[in-house]
């Protein structure tokens, strides 16, 4: 009885990805560990994105700044 969760940040993520998530988790854990579909669970956890840290900093501080380096790219290919 497989029990799989994945978390993933607070951004977005559709209920058609979702449902894409969990019926590709299933698929695989039937392919390669014959593992029953009927009882394999599939947990999606949505995490907001304060909450989750890259290399000592959020999720919310890394978009920042790579939003600002990304303005400032087409800022300068612009000129």
């Amino acid at each position: 009885m497989p029990y799989v969760n994945i978390r993933v940040t607070k951004e977005g993520v559709t209920p058609e990805q979702k449902l894409r998530l969990i019926e590709g988790v299933t698929d695989l854990l039937r392919d390669v560990l014959n593992k029953d579909p009927a009882t394999t669970f599939v947990i999606i956890d949505e995490v907001e994105p304060e909450n989750w840290g890259i290399n000592r900093e959020s999720v919310v501080t890394l978009r920042q700044r790579q939003a600002k380096a990304k303005a400032a790219a087409l800022k300068g290919s612009a000129q």
